[in-house]
């Protein structure tokens, strides 16, 4: 399987509680919920696109917990997710949970980039990340990431846990899908390419 990572971010790259004002208050974070108002249809159908690719679901223990609580409550028959989240073969990446109760859930223990680098080995579309962005980041680092998708809003918090923030190898990404919605969020396709490329400026004439 390829393994896909979507995070939603502002524009200064904070990731901390896109979805409410209390779903993750950690370190006296007090501006959740700033992905909600730029919602729009164009952005449900393209995220509603990439779940239809998911044959797993991977996540750390902390976004685990809150969406095996909340999206078993989703019983909206219209919610153009909810069955397939619930259905989905799970994967939490932890060393304190003795067992996953959102049905099915396989709990990975010991190193999380050899148990995540075995998951990829087997047969399947997309093994896909959503939230957990510190497990992403490391993974990402780690050089198993093989798609990185960003729902950027037009947001600027200047407070909040970072994405992308940890140490680890540079990683280098070729643009493949962009688009922007109604409501003013990007949504960015990038494949992974090994590690950042540098060189230096020489002038123009070398790009025209």
């Amino acid at each position: 399987m390829r393994l896909a990572l979507t995070q939603f971010t502002t524009l200064d790259g904070v990731s901390q509680g896109p979805g409410a004002s209390d779903e993750d208050t950690s370190g006296g974070f007090a501006e959740g919920g700033w992905l909600v108002p730029h919602i729009d249809e164009a952005f449900v159908r393209r995220a509603s696109d990439w779940l239809d690719l998911a044959d797993g679901l991977l996540f750390g223990r902390r976004t685990y917990e809150a969406f095996a609580r909340d999206w078993p409550a989703i019983t909206d028959p219209e919610d153009p997710f909810a069955e397939r989240m619930n259905t989905l073969p799970k994967y939490v990446v932890s060393s304190t949970l003795a067992e996953g109760g959102w049905d099915p859930t396989t709990v990975l223990r010991g190193d999380p980039v050899r148990a995540v680098a075995e998951l990829k080995e087997r047969p399947g579309r997309e093994l896909q990340i959503h939230g957990s962005a510190r497990l992403g980041d490391a993974l990402l680092a780690a050089g198993l990431v093989d798609t990185l998708r960003l729902v950027v809003a037009p947001a600027v918090l200047r407070s909040g846990r970072r994405l992308l923030s940890g140490p680890g190898d540079s990683s280098g990404l070729r643009l493949v899908a962009h688009e922007a919605t109604p409501n003013g969020l990007l949504l960015l396709e990038y494949e992974t390419r090994g590690r950042a490329p540098h060189a230096d400026y020489a002038g123009v004439s070398e790009f025209v």
